[in-house]
């Protein structure tokens, strides 16, 4: 079995006589996006500071890789352990009298002996990929709440951190904002290897991106795992906070959050429902490499869209989608089967293929103002579905049936 990165053993938080965390029992693993949720007042960002070596349990221990940390700070590898950490502020603790260039450096300046040469190169590194070349040199209060939120994140990543800590990283943005911030968190977090730690109050934005999921309830910790799995328990403040989220759309795209959906298709597929049977299609495009010709922002904007022409499309056959990943889809169409539903998507694709694709590059091509030659490319795969199916079937049966169904080539790449 996998050792956690981090892991939480009874461990116990009080202030003033009052406790916050409570015989808290967590784990951690190395290399995943875990998100902290839960209501205001329960003790996320206390948890938080436990990881980060700014509070001590009272009772209780906290262990690195099986190692206790109050052994690391006898014998020395405690100062290691602080400097493979990064903490992003919630409310980004940018220093006003910093440039930009000033604002990333600092860690550097302060943890590391690297010459003058070197901190530049790093430094000039981390403000390109995260878009911020153009605004070197001014200062916090000439920035956007949006950029602020990239320097803190060029910060966070500038000193190759093991583990990121991100304090309610999206706290304040719009819907547009929050899903650029979250997919620059899951693009570094896949490209540099790092563990990111979240706490955040944005669902279901935050779930697109989060490999396992710790609800943290009245100072406990009521469910840790993968979100999906939180729907097959039945415990009483599972049941409260999922029926709080029962509203939540992805306002993105307009499609149901994960939560709804899979209340839809319980609804549609359930026991009741034997010998029902439909089709699921698992639509992709390629956002990795969009964000790398492009930028967050107009990959964002391009999964928007996209996103908006397949409820649009889905929704009037009676079909209903949610976002499983940043930029993938899943949509169920009941009572049709495989033959109909390679239809539906040959259909979808034409439209695809003659309207929103070339629009999608001609609105990019003026937003980013650069001529540079990009391609975009849609998937789909389509598996038929029963009552007995469940949704990770499903997704691992439509994910191995993808096949590009639309696609375009910038001018350069068909000449």
């Amino acid at each position: 079995m996998e050792t956690p990165l981090i892991e939480f053993k009874n461990v116990t938080k009080r202030f003033n006589g009052k406790t916050i965390l409570d015989h808290v029992n967590m784990t951690i693993y190395g290399n995943q996006v875990t998100t902290i949720i839960g209501k205001s007042g329960t003790g996320k960002s206390v948890l938080l500071k436990h990881i980060a070596g700014l509070l001590s349990p009272e009772e209780g221990e906290i262990f690195l890789t099986g190692k206790p940390l109050g052994e690391m700070k006898k014998d020395g590898e405690w100062d290691r352990y602080r400097k493979n950490i990064s903490y992003m502020f919630q409310g980004n603790a940018l220093f006003d009298s910093m440039t930009v260039f000033e604002n990333v450096a600092l860690p550097l300046r302060q943890t590391t002996n690297l010459k003058k040469k070197e901190i530049k190169k790093k430094v000039m590194m981390r403000i390109a990929q995260t878009e911020l070349t153009e605004v070197t040199g001014k200062y916090p209060s000439e920035l956007s709440g949006g950029m602020q939120k990239r320097v803190a994140l060029a910060r966070a990543l500038v000193t190759d951190p093991e583990i990121i800590l991100f304090d309610e990283p999206t706290t304040g943005q719009d819907m547009v904002r929050r899903n650029i911030i979250l997919s620059m968190i899951a693009h570094y977090k896949k490209k540099l290897g790092f563990t990111a730690v979240l706490i955040s109050h944005d669902v279901p934005d935050v779930l697109f991106i989060s490999d396992r999921i710790i609800l943290l309830w009245e100072g406990k910790v009521a469910f840790q795992g993968a979100y999906e799995d939180t729907i097959q328990l039945k415990h009483p403040m599972i049941d409260e906070f999922l029926q709080s989220l029962e509203g939540f759309k992805d306002e993105l795209t307009g499609l149901l959050s994960k939560q709804m959906f899979t209340s839809r298709y319980a609804m549609s597929f359930g026991a009741k429902q034997e010998g029902l049977s439909g089709a699921a299609i698992l639509f992709d495009v390629n956002f990795n490499l969009l964000v790398e010709s492009l930028g967050h922002q107009a990959a964002i904007d391009i999964v928007k869209t996209l996103g908006e022409h397949i409820n649009k499309y889905m929704g009037a056959i009676d079909g209903f989608s949610t976002r499983q990943r940043t930029g993938q889809i899943i949509t169920i169409l009941p009572h049709i089967n495989g033959t109909e539903a390679k239809q539906v998507v040959a259909d979808l694709a034409k439209r695809l293929q003659e309207e929103a694709l070339p629009s999608i590059q001609s609105v990019m091509r003026a937003k980013t103002k650069k001529n540079s030659c990009f391609d975009i490319y849609v998937s789909a795969g389509i598996t038929e579905t029963n009552f007995s199916d469940d949704i990770e079937k499903i997704l691992s049966n439509a994910r191995s049936a993808q096949k590009i169904i639309a696609q375009y080539q910038c001018a350069k790449r068909r000449n």
